[in-house]
């Protein structure tokens, strides 16, 4: 028997979905990495494993074992605590697979429980939970230092608002940042201020690299900027490389609307998967 797959992205940040729903699935970092790989594997900045909370023997606390639990590793096999494009690509394939209905429910993570609601034309709204902002620090990219707010949001985030043109950013090197402030790595965030309710950023993702989008990282975005022009709420449309969302930020609060796409489903071959785990 192989082990099947979703394939879907959120803002074209992609992700590997594994249905896992008896809790047995063995999903190493060893599997991860090759899924991941676009050349031996299918490719995608990370996967989502389906596994119903209460079989999960380390299930966060405070997390609802009755709720569908999004599993979620970067692309290098590494876990991570939060992912908003994730979540939402999670929630459109519970609708998808049966197994929730268009509307609102509750999706587990490691940061906790995320209510979404899935709309009928395909998007998702996650509640993300508070953005809080925590200091400042520095990113330095090639040798050129990029002053930053630190914003957690479930996650930890670097948030850089320049002047820079975006586009002439070279992000296939991981920018520097302090270890002291964030001793499990950061993504950082490039941010463009487009005009009133209008951001543009780039990211590069911890444990990925650059990636199409990053749903925390537009939540982290206009809490940064905000935080930049003394306010605690605000709304903004964010646009990355693959498309658009619309965030909203309170304080204790915050939320995340994009588009979720499902573009295939398949069967891993047994003779593959016994192999990538090695």
């Amino acid at each position: 028997m192989g082990v099947e797959f979703v394939k879907g992205h959120g803002t074209e940040n992609d992700f590997v979905i594994l249905p896992d729903l008896d809790g047995t699935l063995e999903l190493t970092d060893e599997r991860v990495r090759a899924l991941c790989d676009r050349s031996r594997g299918i490719g995608a900045d990370g996967v989502l494993r389906v596994v119903p909370g209460k079989l999960l023997p380390d299930l966060p606390s405070g997390v609802d074992g009755d709720a569908w639990f999004m599993d979620y590793r970067n692309a290098d096999g590494s876990i991570a605590e939060m992912c908003g494009n994730g979540v939402r690509v999670f929630a459109n394939y519970l609708v998808f697979a049966g197994l929730a209905e268009v509307g609102e429910f509750v999706v587990g993570t490691r940061a906790g429980d995320r209510p979404v609601v899935v709309h009928p034309d395909g998007q998702v709204t996650v509640q993300m939970g508070p953005a809080r902002v925590f200091g400042e620090s520095t990113a330095t990219l090639h040798g050129r230092e990029f002053p930053g707010v630190c914003v957690d949001v479930g996650n930890p985030h670097l948030v850089c608002v320049t002047e820079q043109d975006l586009a002439g950013l070279d992000l296939t090197t991981p920018p520097a940042y302090d270890p002291a402030v964030y001793p499990n790595g950061v993504n950082v965030e490039f941010v463009a201020d487009l005009g009133p309710g209008a951001l543009r950023m780039r990211v590069h993702e911890r444990g990925v690299g650059e990636t199409r989008s990053c749903g925390t990282g537009t939540v982290a975005v206009l809490a940064g900027y905000l935080h930049l022009h003394g306010r605690q709420s605000g709304q903004s449309t964010v646009d990355v490389p693959g498309g658009r969302v619309v965030i909203t930020v309170e304080p204790g609060a915050s939320t995340l609307t994009g588009p979720a796409v499902l573009v295939a489903s398949g069967e891993l071959s047994a003779d593959w998967w016994a192999a990538a785990a090695r």
